[in-house]
């Protein structure tokens, strides 16, 4: 495996992962081939409008996500990720398109979870935020336990602004290198950062089974596992 880049500890990078990395955990892409999500339409899970003309089903559906997450565990592309920041520390940041939790589950901690995170939701009546272990789930649709309105996952759906847009932005105008990992490049806003960097003359590296339909804006693309690939490439990457 080659690569022209080498990072030194003054260098700031930030990843921005996607649903690729996941997969190798076992956890399957929210969008599958046949356009559908885990067997269900857009529209019935994964918009306001749905949460709001059927609750119950949008919780089962996030519910089973949830518990889910207890079967799998983070891969190698993960740890590998958690060596980039050790060693880079405050100039490193992951900005994540997942809202599993692996990354921090591996130990990375500067995570932007830019459409939120199953492990979380909050009261639609008085939006006070809860973990998912502190509450209720029995309850087809659990209540808040401050006010008893209804509590909906901390997901953002199509149709909502995701999380950190501002501090994203700021981040993606000073940064050296530009990492795309897991991802088709397909889902706005998010597929609009490689440009940005690219824009603001950062380096760019794509990890993926697949070219990204983006691929214009990155300078070096490494096809095939991040699990597989990661490792080696991150002691590339440090290597003086």
């Amino acid at each position: 495996m080659k690569t022209k880049f080498r990072f030194t500890k003054e260098d700031k990078v930030v990843v921005l992962t996607g649903a690729g990395i996941s997969a190798e955990s076992g956890l399957k892409t929210f969008r599958d081939n046949d356009g559908l999500w885990e067997s269900h339409r857009v529209e019935e899970v994964a918009t306001p409008q749905a949460f709001q003309k059927d609750p119950e089903m949008v919780w089962r559906f996030y519910k089973q996500r949830y518990f889910q997450l207890e079967e799998v565990k983070p891969n190698p592309g993960h740890f590998a990720l958690k060596k980039l920041e050790d060693h880079l520390g405050k100039n490193f940041f992951i900005i994540t398109q997942n809202v599993d939790g692996l990354h921090q589950k591996a130990g990375n901690e500067r995570v932007l979870e830019m459409h939120g995170s199953l492990h979380d939701c909050f009261c639609t009546k008085c939006s006070t935020r809860f973990r998912m272990k502190d509450i209720n789930l029995t309850p087809d649709i659990p209540l808040c336990p401050e006010c008893e309105g209804s509590l909906r996952p901390d997901i953002v759906w199509f149709g909502e602004i995701p999380y950190y847009m501002k501090e994203i932005d700021a981040i993606l105008k000073n940064i050296n290198y530009f990492l795309v990992i897991g991802t088709s490049g397909t889902v706005q806003p998010a597929a609009s950062f490689l440009y940005l960097a690219k824009m603001n003359r950062a380096n760019t590296i794509g990890v993926n089974l697949a070219e990204p339909e983006n691929m214009l804006f990155i300078n070096e693309f490494h096809k095939g596992r991040s699990g597989e690939l990661l490792p080696e490439l991150v002691d590339l990457w440090l290597a003086t």
